[in-house]
């Protein structure tokens, strides 16, 4: 017993010495980060991130060195691109959107389409965007509480909220977005991935009825346990989190809205059976 156990020893040290030694391209775990946000910040996808550190699941542990596969540099969170310049030019990357980049600056959607010429909200990799008015990109601390953060909204120009009070979501298809509202007050919001075609969301006003914590679905091609944080607002469809993608931002649902699962928990706890979810193109 006692070598099976100095031999696990061993292996655990190896592990994290092994992580440890990715020449710069590793991340310390803070309070209250997930490998979703991890992988946002770095760049690489959840399944990469949990394939370079042997993790099955999403348990980490604040402390924790993790190998980020391809990283040159060991990154903070929502660290400067590598493409961004003091020029105020960014270099479009491979997942990001106008949302992000506008957010990443501390300008609006509206001051890059105008600054570039842009009728709408299509972008390309490799395409180069001035930045009206910003030097480098912001970096927002990280925050220590369980509960993560909630997504900075100040930058970025939200749409109206929907008529009536109290608490209540908008989720917007036209920008792959979700509001969060008290009153008129927005509180939070976040990308969503809502449904592809041909299972598209459904548009209207409707009411939460039914929450789990976790649930499993299944349909067609599809068959997820353990979905978190799941609200139903009508019939079939519902806000829920998501770990099997990343893909934030573009249509991946069955018609369901695909959340961050930190977003997700936190909209779960925010909202409760009868709270409007408003949806709209």
């Amino acid at each position: 017993m006692r070598q099976i156990i100095m031999a696990a020893v061993l292996v655990a040290v190896f592990l994290r010495a092994g992580a440890a030694r990715a020449d710069g391209g590793t991340h310390t775990v803070q309070a209250g980060e997930t490998l979703f946000r991890i992988a946002l910040n770095h760049g690489v996808s959840v399944d990469a991130l949990r394939s370079a550190n042997g993790i099955v699941g999403n348990i980490i542990y604040t402390g924790q060195v993790l190998v980020i596969p391809g990283a040159a540099t060991n990154t903070t969170p929502e660290s400067q691109p590598a493409a961004a310049s003091s020029s105020g030019v960014h270099v479009v990357q491979r997942g990001e959107n106008l949302f992000r980049i506008g957010l990443k600056y501390g300008v609006s959607v509206s001051a890059i389409q105008t600054a570039n010429g842009l009728a709408g909200n299509t972008i390309y990799v490799g395409q180069r965007l001035t930045i009206p008015g910003a030097g480098a990109p912001t970096t927002p601390t990280t925050d220590a509480a369980t509960t993560p953060a909630p997504t900075d909204t100040s930058a970025v120009a939200a749409p109206a909220a929907p008529s009536g009070g109290g608490k209540r979501f908008l989720v917007d298809l036209s920008d792959q977005m979700l509001y969060a509202y008290e009153g008129d007050t927005l509180v939070r919001s976040t990308l969503i991935s809502s449904g592809r075609w041909p299972y598209l969301t459904v548009t209207g006003t409707y009411y939460i009825y039914l929450r789990y914590t976790s649930q499993r679905m299944r349909g067609p091609g599809y068959d997820l346990p353990g979905v978190p944080y799941v609200m139903y607002f009508y019939q079939g469809y519902a806000l829920h989190g998501t770990y099997w993608h990343n893909n934030f931002g573009t249509p991946m649902s069955h018609g369901c809205v695909n959340m961050p699962t930190a977003e997700a928990e936190w909209a779960f706890n925010w909202a409760s059976s009868g709270t409007p979810v408003t949806v709209q193109q």
